[in-house]
């Protein structure tokens, strides 16, 4: 396992996810799209919920970091909020696990550092990744120590609105890589080859780059939205 991370290192992770009010959600799919990343050059999958990790691991023999997107009435927490779904993952035995770790209480009323402790005291050898939103949270998650620090949620909590991961040339990155001892994935809004190959020029181990990649209704809306202006010249 040690060698399958290793060789993430500065290279392209490829995130898979389709959710059920996705057109490409089935694990099937899922799996083809981690073989098609593989033929791309990449070296890794994110990858949501256990049946798509297994479909996934059947398709590639790449490391994969999973997660479970899943919404509890009580908190805003949704990437693998509970041990119910680090559970779930461990069946699979993803090389990575990622949670959410920013400062909002988990469902239940959990906080990160509790829950942290509560993970690593039933699965103590599992990798671990914090998605992150603020420089602080990222600070806070490498004192805690996890394995991975994650930009995932930068500009998607109430924390962090208005936060681009790409201004000032990745400054929010350049911070975090400044004040952390544990590897840098980059991840969220890195959506050009020219952005993914910058992030790693600055330090980072590795890049998640998913829906401009895996989303065709997004990558579609990118050429439609720009034709458009056509009409709205006209």
């Amino acid at each position: 396992m040690e060698h399958n991370i290793e060789n993430l290192r500065g290279r392209l992770i490829v995130s898979c996810q389709a959710l059920p009010d996705e057109p490409l959600h089935s694990s099937l799919i899922m799996g083809r799209m981690a073989r098609a990343a593989e033929e791309g050059g990449a070296k890794g999958i994110r990858a949501n919920t256990k049946e798509d990790i297994e479909e996934i691991k059947k398709n590639v023999g790449l490391p994969v970091i999973g997660i479970v997107k899943r919404d509890y009435d009580d908190s805003p927490v949704y990437i693998t909020p509970t041990m119910k779904e680090i559970d779930e993952l461990m069946e699979v035995k993803p090389e990575i696990i990622a949670v959410d770790a920013t400062e909002a209480l988990r469902p239940g009323g959990l906080a990160l550092d509790v829950f942290y402790r509560d993970i690593r005291h039933k699965y103590p050898a599992q990798l671990l990744m914090a998605d992150c939103s603020t420089i602080e949270e990222a600070c806070y998650a490498d004192e805690l120590g996890f394995d991975f620090i994650g930009t995932t949620l930068v500009g998607y909590t109430s924390q962090s609105k208005g936060d681009e991961i790409a201004k000032n040339d990745f400054e929010i990155i350049r911070t975090i890589l400044e004040k952390v001892r544990h590897p840098v994935i980059a991840e969220g809004n890195i959506n050009t080859p020219a952005k993914a190959r910058r992030v790693l020029e600055l330090g980072c181990f590795s890049v998640v780059v998913g829906s401009i990649i895996t989303r065709p209704q997004i990558i579609t809306r990118t050429f439609t939205e720009e034709i458009e202006k056509l009409t709205n010249l006209s």
